[in-house]
């Protein structure tokens, strides 16, 4: 099978992630003998240095992980609502929607607490050992990638009109930075090396430093800074200015935490996700939805999926939040699962269809029920992206994804995002803005997703991971919002569906294979738009497969050959120990190494 790069094998480490650095980065950290997740931590701030449009040390981070000989653990690094962020607040100030943009919308930073936790208690570097790279990169500078340009120059406006500390990162000389021109962010790099002399300076021992360092994030001088910026009045998408509720008491009471995974068996597999807090089991519930017989790649199966899509995230809709009556049990119960693919016929539904797991009435947001069949202005542009920008439309945006494997077995999946350059004006002292997450939340009362001090924001992140048996052999993600868990359900089923090859699994002709999304439900980001009916492929699916999508009545949007998908993967043979990798060729940005 031809494929855009060869599935990359070996028996040391694999390394797949959204950016070359970054995976070189990890891979550094694994030659020096530092394992799976020494390497994760490395490449996360990484990430934030030469992805800044995607992601940020203020932004937040899911990860699912497999110690060797372990059981699969999710560790959240999504931040609550702070004590201030009532809807009673944001409906005075005459908001209908969080906005996606300024201090408003920000959440409790949730990933750079993530990522030491993990570091402390699976991790055998220093904090000095992994944040290393990511300071060389921040005060020597990085190559920009084309898109840092793409989105500033969207941006431009605001920041010289408004936001002059980003202008003055993003804009040196009065220009975006151009295609592989330098870009530096020294106050970045000072933030990190002050970290590190106050964490060195508690003690010597490897854990004390790093409890230091999330003390200094949560207490220090990082947070005294974070609470000064989310006091100022910003201008935001909202078209006002405002500040945002983010106290320095919400930065000192957030700590990641471990959880137990959310789980769905589908033909030996069993596929682990974050619980109802993110978008994570809308994969499982696509799984739950599947008939028994598939036949890949046809028409058929492709109206399938897109079908049970909808199902699923019309039960996203109505179910999923932080404080929700159903549970993933609920929605992956056989009875209702065999209701809901009766909903599945010949034609394309246009439709948001939530279902009544255990009898229960769904409820959706006002918005939500608008939108459905609303006017034009609340209709997105087909392949609309993550965040988007005050005063200047809408941004493609995305996230950051990383998978990584290990010679011991140990094995991790992330997805960092929030925190992007154009979210929130820079802080001029540490290098970097707020995120805006809160946008995701409802303003409507009594809704699972409903926006309510201490509760998380129903997230989009959703890294994964698979097990055969009870051994975790397959990693994998992709930025993209909403489109993560059709992306990735697509993926996992390519290679599922396929027979293994060279000994192990042919992860590259899975993310190289034709994708599509679906945006037949409300948009998770500002606006939050709905285009009933409409899915958007990639012109190598073919005339034939378009042109009977079509017949059924989906709303067809072709897209540019290799526009759709994002994806990272590891794997491991449990037999031979075989490690591989692979990564997305879309954008010419992700890259997989290994040895």
């Amino acid at each position: 099978m031809f494929t855009t790069r060869p599935t990359l094998q070996g028996t040391h480490g694999m390394v797949s992630s959204t950016h070359w650095l970054a995976s070189s980065a990890a891979m550094a950290v694994l030659e020096d003998d530092g394992n799976a997740f020494d390497a994760a931590v490395a490449a996360g701030f990484v990430l934030h240095v030469v992805e800044p449009h995607l992601n940020g040390p203020a932004g937040e981070v899911p990860i699912i992980f497999a110690p060797a000989g372990g059981a699969p653990t999710v560790l959240c690094g999504q931040g609550p609502a702070p004590a201030g962020a009532t809807i009673e607040h944001y409906r005075d100030l005459g908001l209908e929607l969080v906005p996606g943009t300024g201090p408003l919308a920000a959440a409790v930073p949730g990933a750079f607490d993530a990522w030491l936790l993990l570091l402390r208690d699976h991790g055998t570097k220093t904090l000095a050992d992994v944040l290393k790279y990511a300071i060389g990169y921040a005060e020597n500078g990085h190559p920009a990638v084309e898109r840092i340009g793409q989105t500033v120059r969207t941006v431009r406006e605001l920041f010289t009109s408004e936001w002059a500390a980003s202008a003055e990162l993003y804009l040196p000389g009065g220009e975006p930075p151009a295609p592989g021109a330098l870009l530096r962010n020294p106050a970045l790099a000072r933030t990190w090396r002050r970290v590190l002399a106050e964490a060195e300076a508690a003690g010597a021992s490897r854990e004390a430093q790093l409890d230091a360092a999330r003390r200094v994030w949560r207490e220090g001088f990082i947070a005294e800074a974070l609470a000064d910026a989310a006091a100022q009045s910003t201008m935001d998408s909202s078209g006002g200015r405002h500040a945002g509720t983010l106290t320095g008491d919400d930065l000192a009471g957030f700590t990641a935490t471990y959880e137990e995974p959310a789980t769905y068996d589908w033909n030996g597999w069993t596929v682990c996700k974050a619980g109802l807090w993110s978008q994570g089991p809308v994969l499982l519930q696509q799984l739950a939805l599947l008939p028994d017989a598939l036949d890949l790649d046809t028409p058929e199966y492709l109206h399938t999926l897109i079908e049970g899509t909808k199902l699923a995230m019309a039960d996203r809709e109505a179910w999923y939040g932080d404080s929700t009556d159903v549970t993933v049990d609920d929605l992956l119960d056989p009875a209702y699962n065999d209701q809901r693919r009766a909903l599945i016929g010949e034609r394309a539904s246009t439709e948001l269809r939530p279902g009544s797991p255990g009898g229960r009435v769904p409820k959706l947001s006002a918005h939500a029920q608008r939108v459905q069949h609303g006017p034009l202005d609340l209709i997105a542009p087909a392949g609309a992206g993550e965040p988007t920008v005050a005063r200047s439309g809408e941004t493609r945006g995305d996230t950051c994804h990383l998978d990584i494997v290990d010679r011991w077995g140990n094995m991790i999946a992330a997805t960092p995002s929030g925190g992007w350059l154009h979210s929130n004006p820079v802080i001029g002292e540490l290098g970097f803005p707020l995120g805006t997450r809160l946008q995701m939340a409802w303003l409507d009362p009594d809704l699972p997703n409903s926006l309510a001090p201490g509760k998380r924001p129903r997230t989009t992140l959703t890294p994964s991971l698979a097990l055969r048996g009870d051994e975790p052999v397959l990693a994998f993600g992709t930025p993209g919002g909403d489109q993560q868990d059709q992306w990735s359900t697509h993926f996992f089923l390519s290679v599922a569906l396929r027979e293994q090859v060279r000994g192990g699994y042919d992860l590259q002709g899975a993310i190289d294979a034709p994708n599509w999304h679906s945006e037949s439900f409300p948009g998770s980001f500002y606006p939050r738009a709905m285009r009933p009916g409409a899915v958007t492929v990639e012109s190598r699916i073919g005339y034939s497969a378009i042109a009977e999508l079509r017949r059924r009545g989906h709303d067809v949007a072709v897209g540019e050959p290799w526009s759709e998908g994002r994806l990272s993967a590891v794997a491991r043979d449990p037999e031979t120990g075989i490690l591989s990798a692979a990564a997305n060729p879309r954008g010419m940005q992700g890259y997989a190494v290994g040895r």
